[in-house]
């Protein structure tokens, strides 16, 4: 899945809920369930995501709502997997990227 969020330090839970089409309670839900996910919170109790936060949450719904994983079974294959799982991740989320770019070029031809 593809996020597009500009780049910042810090993002609001309302911008990541809406870069992930999700509500904000399940953002906070998996904030509780998962360790990986910390971000940080201001004076007024205020959820501030990092980049890192954000990579994090793309992992887990990638977990979750793309491959089928059930909430323990992403916790699992994190805790078990967790470099293997990032660099997969990675190259998939790269060549999705790429293949965006070239739908787009070829649409302008």
């Amino acid at each position: 899945m593809q996020v597009n969020l500009p780049e910042k330090r810090y993002y609001g839970i309302g911008e990541v809920a809406k870069a992930f089409g999700v509500n904000t309670s399940l953002i906070r839900f998996w904030e509780k369930e998962f360790d990986a996910l910390k971000p940080k919170k201001n004076a007024k109790g205020n959820r501030k995501f990092t980049p890192q936060d954000i990579k994090n949450l793309q992992l887990i719904y990638h977990l979750v709502k793309e491959r089928g994983f059930t909430l323990e079974g992403a916790k699992t294959h994190l805790k078990e997997e967790k470099q293997k799982t990032l660099s997969t991740y990675d190259i998939i989320s790269k060549l999705e990227g790429i293949k965006a770019e070239l739908i787009k070029i070829k649409n302008q031809l």
